[in-house]
């Protein structure tokens, strides 16, 4: 009930800095990206073909704002900024000239009004799993919050192999039908691989196909030709922190964002046959924050890794040695050896050390976030960083990083 107020007073705001900024997003082709996973490399594709085609291009991601020619950081684990951030970055977008804008866009922004104002030409829906239940409590809540921006934008992109599409149907009006486009990887979907060929891509895992697709059907309503499309796809390189091998040599170490259930199925269903040796998985779960999803952490990585380590992972006021056994709760494979370390350089540094030939120490849930929150405000944290030293102590050289 609270919150529900605090929306109402989140939603006067938008309208306030709409109308003081002059309604800068007012002419712009403005695409929306939300889901549960895979937004950041949706967008960051989408904007990379715009912007090989030689597109006045701008976008806010997870990763920070590219307004015109500038990189502009965004703050500490801010993906939908407020609409106060929000409508000044519109506003340097039109000023440098900008006619697309690729926003990602979190449930809590859809929640909390902060896209007011914003006229959404494309509204993309990745897919919708179980995440930020400490926020909207159900999953039914979290759809319904992820259906805001189907309703909002012109077109509604929508992911048709996702369990959430029959869900979502229930509730679509005929008005909808007529503005909904689906993708996916079946025939059945609107753009599937049968109508834009992806066995050109290097690319890891079903879940990239997803995302590829998402950009394809995108840019196949902007009217762009799919030889260009093809064509721009081929250079483009996943963000930081996004299957991201740092080391390759004796074994391998790889940083990736995923932490939520469905993205560690994703990544590491992915990554198993293609590992020859041993899967070291080191990983956390946020304090404060999502705590159902714990025991399913623990539960999907120990399916897939030989080796769980359990370490730290912005506990803020948590106790860290409870969340970890929180996650524990969940695994119920006798074939996983579990490793419990609550310092996260002192778990990498293990997970590390311990790798032999072949195998994969694969880090997650940090990736390329500047800060870690030990209950104390937010303290300087660099993954990469911290990975090179070890390996650089190791004298292991590194691979250049994104």
């Amino acid at each position: 009930m609270w919150q529900r107020i605090k929306n109402v007073y989140h939603f006067f705001v938008a309208i306030f800095w709409n109308l003081l900024f002059l309604f800068p997003s007012k002419g712009m082709v403005v695409i929306g990206v939300t889901g549960t996973d895979g937004k950041t490399t949706t967008v960051s594709l989408i904007y990379h073909i715009l912007k090989e085609l030689g597109l006045k291009t701008s976008m806010v991601s997870t990763l920070g704002a590219n307004i015109g020619s500038k990189t502009i950081p965004l703050g500490f684990h801010v993906t939908t900024p407020g609409s106060f951030t929000l409508q000044k970055l519109f506003k340097m977008a039109k000023k440098a000239g900008s006619k697309y804008f690729i926003l990602e866009i979190t449930s809590h922004a859809l929640d909390q009004n902060r896209i007011t104002g914003i006229p959404v030409k494309i509204g993309v829906l990745t897919n919708i799993t179980n995440e930020h239940l400490d926020y909207h409590k159900t999953y039914d809540n979290y759809l319904k919050t992820k259906e805001i921006l189907l309703k909002k934008a012109e077109i509604a992109v929508v992911n048709k192999d996702d369990n959430s599409y029959s869900m979502l149907t229930e509730s679509k009006s005929k008005k909808d039908n007529d503005k909904w486009i689906t993708y996916g990887l079946f025939e059945s979907a609107e753009v599937n691989p049968e109508k834009f060929n992806l066995n050109n891509f290097k690319i890891l895992g079903d879940f990239n196909k997803y995302n590829i697709l998402a950009a394809v059907t995108v840019c196949r309503l902007l009217k762009i030709k799919e030889s260009e499309i093809g064509k721009a796809i081929q250079t483009f390189s996943l963000p930081k922190g996004r299957l991201d091998f740092v080391y390759r040599g004796q074994f391998g170490v790889m940083i990736d964002f995923a932490h939520t259930p469905n993205a560690f199925e994703q990544l590491l269903k992915s990554l198993r046959p293609i590992v020859k040796g041993k899967i070291i998985h080191i990983f956390g779960s946020a304090g404060e924050r999502d705590t159902l999803k714990r025991p399913y952490l623990g539960e999907t990585s120990a399916r897939y890794s030989d080796f769980v380590i359990l370490t730290a992972e912005d506990p803020r006021t948590e106790e860290v040695s409870q969340i970890i056994e929180e996650i524990d709760s969940g695994i119920d494979n006798p074939k996983a050896e579990i490793i419990k370390i609550p310092d996260r350089k002192e778990a990498i540094t293990a997970g590390i050390q311990m790798a032999k030939k072949n195998d994969l120490v694969l880090i997650t849930g940090k990736a390329a976030e500047e800060s870690m929150n030990m209950g104390k405000g937010e303290e300087p944290w660099d993954e990469y960083k911290v990975v090179n030293h070890i390996l650089s102590e190791l004298n292991l050289k590194t691979n250049e990083n994104k």
